[in-house]
């Protein structure tokens, strides 16, 4: 495959003096800056924050499920008109979930993870100096900013935020007079994802150019690592899903604002006054919702697998288990992530012929995610381990895969998904197979490629105690959830005390409460930890962990261009550990085979016959030698 076609050329333009381009100044460099590195920590720092929020949201609407008639002045104090007499308000706790769920599958999981490591591993592991278009990149960043900032302004508008969940079906959507938060707050709503959905373009054109495109030489696809491979399909699953979306929000602002009818018809509100609208149809934005909606599922979990696949090699001290199936695995997922949409909508009167097939297709996309699994366990088997906090969360990725994964299995069938659909065992499930996994991956990488951002290691001590409350925590919200399903208990319900069937989940509802709650303290912990050891955390060593991928080859000072002299070229795949016959347990990719003669084996030499002559004429050689002796 052709590998890089402006390899010289970069060279030659930046030389060895990366600082002459232009003057450095605290906007260029910290502020507007075009340097992947830089633009990667402002994508972590922005998530962290939206992260934190989202995270706040969560526990003020747990505390009304776990108290709902209890009043607590200090929530008047908070949150003022919308929590009246210390309660919180109906129409807020919708709005609390909504936002909740907005910011945590968009800005946190898609642009957090995505942006941060796409921005820092892409120009790193395949040897470039920076991405394909750097003012892209930049203005990438900034829309998602302003994005953030737009959706967290729909606080201050008068009726508060969008609350018809992070959904946003019609007709609460699409009905300015609804409900309250279907006026200005939806608008910004609509405003804040239009604004998101161009910055994921901006980053996803520039991620495939540069993989594609700027490889450095001898970096072929089958020599990527498994982290660029995930961002790589990602970004592309980004760029084809996410455009669909943004024609459902078009036409959704055309019925709420110019009178079509897209999504609406025989509309009555407050049970008299009939709304002039005819022949929509709420179904049609539930199919475009989620032709983005379960690639974005993908979009999520896709590069947390890649940087755990990454991760357990490293410390696991083995070569990746199924290299080539788990990129197959990865390829797998992005096709048939836009043929099983149709499994959010079976109880929507569709079809059961075509229910059958959207679940027969739900079904085989279990096929890549368990080879997926099956070759990271294979990975851990008898490897030489070592439980780095940045393994433990890989590994604790894994974990919540696996559980939450199973669950998809009843939801993926037609008939049970029936009984479980809208219930508290779909919050389970997807809180623990992309919620959590996808956190615990993005974590594993924040650890692990810390000493890449700001040059120092992170408390490891600090980071046990993180991942044991935060893994514990997690299981004890998020598991009990699918037993209140089981038995029928609705999401997204206001209080339960209403329904004498529902009184017995009080108690589980206060115990998931609690238990967020410590899990919400324990990331006091990792947030000292992150933002002390910026400035006062260990000084890291070129290659901390010893690793084989390029990264590690370049300086720990950070430098426009990331090497100072020439690129290095790769000469073999990144997964050399533990290698039979190799001096040492790590082998790195811009060793070339001709210095590793003792360790080489038959099938390094793939595509390369005259290596593979020279490697037999050695053993011949050396065969020679020990018959001599």
């Amino acid at each position: 495959m052709s590998t890089l076609a402006v390899h010289d050329h970069e060279v030659a333009h930046h030389g060895d003096d990366h600082g002459h381009h232009h003057k450095a100044t605290f906007l260029n460099t910290y502020v507007f800056s075009q340097d992947h590195k830089m633009i990667a920590k402002q994508f972590l720092i922005t998530g962290i924050i939206m992260a934190v929020i989202a995270m706040i949201l969560s526990i003020l609407f747990r505390i009304q499920l776990a108290y709902p008639d209890k009043a607590f002045p200090l929530m008047e104090t908070l949150l003022g008109r919308f929590a009246p007499g210390g309660r919180l308000d109906s129409n807020f706790y919708l709005a609390l979930v909504t936002i909740h769920g907005t910011i945590m599958v968009f800005f946190v999981l898609t642009a957090g993870l995505s942006g941060t490591f796409a921005n820092l591993l892409i120009p790193l592991q395949l040897g470039v100096r920076d991405m394909a278009s750097p003012f892209m990149n930049m203005l990438s960043y900034w829309l998602f900013l302003i994005a953030s900032i737009v959706m967290l302004s729909s606080f201050m508008v008068q009726k508060g935020p969008a609350s018809g969940g992070w959904t946003i079906y019609p007709p609460l959507s699409a009905l300015p007079k609804a409900m309250p938060g279907s006026g200005m707050g939806m608008t910004l709503w609509l405003t804040s994802m239009v604004l998101f959905i161009a910055s994921q373009l901006m980053g996803g054109i520039n991620y495939v150019s540069t993989i594609l495109n700027m490889r450095t030489k001898g970096m072929d696809l089958w020599k990527m690592p498994l982290t660029v491979w995930a961002l790589f399909l990602t970004a592309v699953l980004g760029v084809l899903a996410f455009p669909v979306l943004v024609a459902g929000v078009v036409l959704l602002v055309f019925d709420r604002s110019f009178g079509t009818s897209f999504y609406l018809s025989d509309i009555v509100l407050n049970g008299s006054q009939v709304q002039p609208y005819e022949g929509g149809s709420p179904i049609l934005f539930q199919h475009l919702f989620w032709f983005l909606g379960h690639p974005e599922v993908y979009i999520v979990i896709m590069p947390a697998m890649g940087i755990s696949s990454e991760v357990m090699s490293v410390n696991s001290r083995k070569p990746i288990f199924g290299y080539h199936a788990m990129v197959y695995s990865l390829i797998g997922i992005t096709v048939l992530s836009f043929i099983v949409w149709g499994h959010h909508m079976f109880v929507t009167g569709m079809n059961p012929f075509l229910g059958g097939v959207f679940m027969i297709t739900t079904l085989i996309i279990a096929v890549p995610s368990a080879v997926k699994t099956f070759n990271w366990l294979a990975t851990l088997w008898r490897g030489n381990i070592r439980f780095s906090a940045a393994m433990l969360f890989a590994i604790g990725m894994v974990s919540f895969f696996i559980s939450g994964g199973l669950t998809g299995i009843f939801l993926g069938n037609a008939t049970l998904d029936i009984n479980l659909h809208d219930t508290y065992f779909v919050v389970a499930h997807f809180h623990l197979v992309m919620g959590s996994a996808a956190i615990f991956g993005m974590l594993a990488g924040v650890y692990h490629w810390f000493p890449k951002m700001y040059g120092r290691l992170m408390n490891e001590k600090l980071g046990y105690l993180h991942f044991w409350l935060t893994f514990i925590g997690a299981y004890l919200v998020f598991f009990p959830m699918h037993f209140m399903g089981l038995d029928g208990v609705p999401r997204r319900y206001y209080a339960f005390t209403e329904f004498e069937s529902m009184k017995q989940w009080l108690s589980v509802n206060t115990f998931v409460t609690w238990a967020a709650i410590i899990s919400a303290l324990a990331q006091v912990a990792f947030l000292y930890n992150f933002f002390h050891s910026i400035f006062f955390g260990e000084k890291a060593t070129q290659n901390p962990w010893e690793a084989n991928t390029l990264e590690w080859t370049t300086p720990v000072e950070r430098i426009h261009g990331n090497w100072p002299g020439e690129i290095p070229s790769v000469y073999r795949w990144p997964y050399d550990y533990s290698k039979p016959g190799a001096e040492e347990d790590f082998i790195p990719q811009t060793v070339p085979l001709s210095q590793t003669m003792s360790s080489n084996l038959p099938h390094d030499f793939e595509d390369n016959p005259a290596g593979l002559e020279a490697h037999a004429k050695w053993v011949n050689t050396q065969k020679s030698n020990e018959e001599v002796k």
